[in-house]
């Protein structure tokens, strides 16, 4: 069974830094194109940043370039986000999803994780 398993939420102050995990099990990471996805209250699920399978090019949302880096580690089957300079509208719970590119809409990716919460606030 192919499955997804983020970690590494938390509560952080404005300014402050996480590193989300996204780590594989059933399948191995290296054929996978893998983006991070985030879905705050009342909001749509968006796409926050993607790291490619063929090459690791790596995409980033807007909101998010400068500010959050996205990296993988196949050897530990692992891709992470490392996000810094947090603000309070990064308050979301984030989801990593594998497809295999980066460049299909969010309904293409699967293997979807079950979250874990970020929240940045005082």
């Amino acid at each position: 069974q192919l499955q997804l398993v983020e970690s590494g939420g938390g509560l952080v102050q404005p300014g402050g830094s996480l590193r989300l995990s996204c780590a594989a099990s059933g399948f191995t990471l290296d054929y996978y194109a893998i983006g991070w996805f985030r879905q705050a209250p009342g909001k749509e699920r968006e796409g926050v940043s993607c790291i490619s399978s063929s090459d690791g090019s790596t995409y980033y949302a807007d909101s998010v370039k400068g500010r959050f880096t996205i990296s993988r580690d196949n050897a530990k089957n692992t891709v992470y986000l490392q996000m810094n300079s947090l603000k309070p509208e990064d308050t979301a719970v984030y989801y990593c999803a594998a497809d295999l590119g980066c460049h299909g809409s969010i309904d293409d990716f699967g293997s979807w994780g079950q979250g874990t919460q970020v929240t940045v606030s005082s």
